[in-house]
């Protein structure tokens, strides 16, 4: 399998080089250079692995170039870090059956990705005996997954934006209190897409990314995506097990478009998805372009869900290449119009494509509330808001012809003042979680300047 970027300049990359570049040196987002396709046959042996081996056997087939054994090796250390013996379990509650992807060290579904990733990253860098500076930006939950993932590892350091005072209380400890020699928090005077932008800026500079050995966890990695596909098909061998279901339909909660894009591949590789429901709050561009077929920057609105507080969403880039028929010259153009204008339109046949992949909605903060409380009341079960505002699109979007799976995405104790504002209850909190509002902190205040953060990591960089 090789790889290749959405704007057509690189291209024939191995998975190791692709996961080791992480945002293509054109600019664009890496892609394998096909998509491997399963028959019924082949999906339905797969609902019946355990999830370590199943990761494997979907894994696989997009990486030829780490033996089998260490790459089962990878696979299981990673996963032997959660708490749960599914890793990522199916329950059933008021009618809809809940993907919890939430049993990971921090308790969120990027530790899914993210351990994975800090251990093929510790793989190649041994194996070639380099150096790497992690870069990424936050919006929550991806920093300190991505944290937990490379925390304490040889040659490895990594540097954290997420912007001050808008995210979780819970979430930025779950940063600040990790205070290993390798990891440098950066509060940034900002919005999540003040960080992503400053990261995309800071590859884009492929001298100061040469020199300093720049690696990325955020989802412009590709290998991010292509663990979270993995869970698509458990959760739909789960489900087909206790229903006899032919096809599903999933409800993700997304603001990046990084977890609903693995769904997209899944389907791709023959999982029998009937229907993609994309689930945003008010920042809601994805669901506005699944709606009009433009794609327009509105103004960022911090809510209770601030995972999902996003304008800038940094896979859609990699649908649009799919969207446009597999065209590097028209992704280019369509970007370079975005970055211009601030908004790109698909034309009205494609726009019937968009819509055939998926149906989305826009949750308001009032009705994620209001799910949180029925929910609560109905089955005793406490959703995160996040997950609510899957659950609140699934329900309105789902036509009840194949069951539907909500994706929850991180733990409720993570976002306690809107769960006791919904339920009355503090969220009980894991064991991970006690004592660390006590727990020694660091972390650097900085403006959202992009010179600014590349002088910070040039005097802490490993070389």
């Amino acid at each position: 399998m090789k790889y290749k970027s959405t704007r057509g300049q690189v291209s024939g990359l191995s998975f190791k080089d692709a996961v080791l570049m992480g945002l293509a040196t054109d600019g664009g987002l890496l892609l394998p250079e096909s998509i491997p396709h399963l028959n019924r046959g082949e999906i339905e042996a797969l609902t019946k692995l355990a999830y370590p081996e199943l990761a494997f056997q979907i894994i696989s087939r997009f990486v030829d170039d780490i033996p089998s054994a260490d790459l089962k090796t990878l696979i299981e250390r990673s996963y032997a870090t959660f708490t749960h013996d599914e890793i990522t379990p199916v329950v059933h509650e008021d009618g809809i059956f809940v993907l919890e992807l939430f049993h990971g060290p921090t308790l969120a579904f990027k530790d899914v990705a993210l351990q994975l990733l800090g251990n093929l990253f510790q793989y190649l860098l041994k194996e070639s005996g380099q150096k790497m500076n992690i870069i990424g930006a936050t919006s929550g939950d991806t920093g300190s997954a991505a944290i937990y993932g490379v925390r304490g590892k040889e040659n490895i350091n990594i540097f954290i934006l997420h912007p001050e005072g808008k995210v979780s209380p819970i979430q930025e400890l779950q940063m600040t209190t990790v205070t290993e020699d390798n990891v440098f928090n950066l509060a940034i005077d900002g919005t999540f897409d003040d960080g992503q932008r400053i990261v995309k800026e800071i590859f884009g500079d492929l001298e100061f990314k040469s020199k300093y050995a720049l690696g990325a966890v955020n989802s412009i990695n590709w290998a991010r995506v292509m663990a979270q596909v993995v869970y698509y098909f458990y959760a739909y061998g789960q489900v087909r097990k206790k229903t006899g279901a032919d096809s599903v339909y999933f409800s993700v909660p997304t603001g990046n478009f990084g977890d609903i894009f693995a769904g997209y591949i899944a389907k791709r590789m023959g999982l029998p998805i009937k229907e993609l429901i994309l689930a945003t709050n008010q920042n809601d561009i994805l669901t506005r372009f699944v709606q009009t077929g433009t794609y327009s920057i509105g103004k960022v609105s911090p809510s209770i869900s601030p995972s999902m507080d996003i304008q800038i969403a940094s896979n859609f880039e990699r649908y649009l290449y799919y969207l446009l028929g597999e065209n590097p010259e028209r992704v280019q153009q369509a970007m370079d119009e975005f970055s211009q204008d601030g908004s790109i339109s698909v034309s009205e046949q494609e726009l019937k494509r968009v819509q055939q992949e998926f149906t989305a909605c826009t949750v308001s903060e009032a009705q994620t509330l209001e799910t949180i409380t029925d929910f609560y009341r109905l089955t005793s079960y406490v959703l995160d808001p996040h997950t609510a505002v899957g659950v609140h699109a699934g329900k309105t979007l789902c036509k009840g012809d194949a069951p539907l799976i909500c994706l929850s995405t991180a733990h409720p104790s993570k976002f306690e003042a809107p769960v006791q504002s919904a339920c009355g209850i503090i969220p009980r909190q894991p064991e991970s979680l006690v004592g660390i509002e006590s727990r020694p902190k660091r972390c650097e205040k900085i403006a959202a300047s992009t010179e600014l953060i590349k002088k910070f990591i040039s005097e802490r960089a490993l070389s």
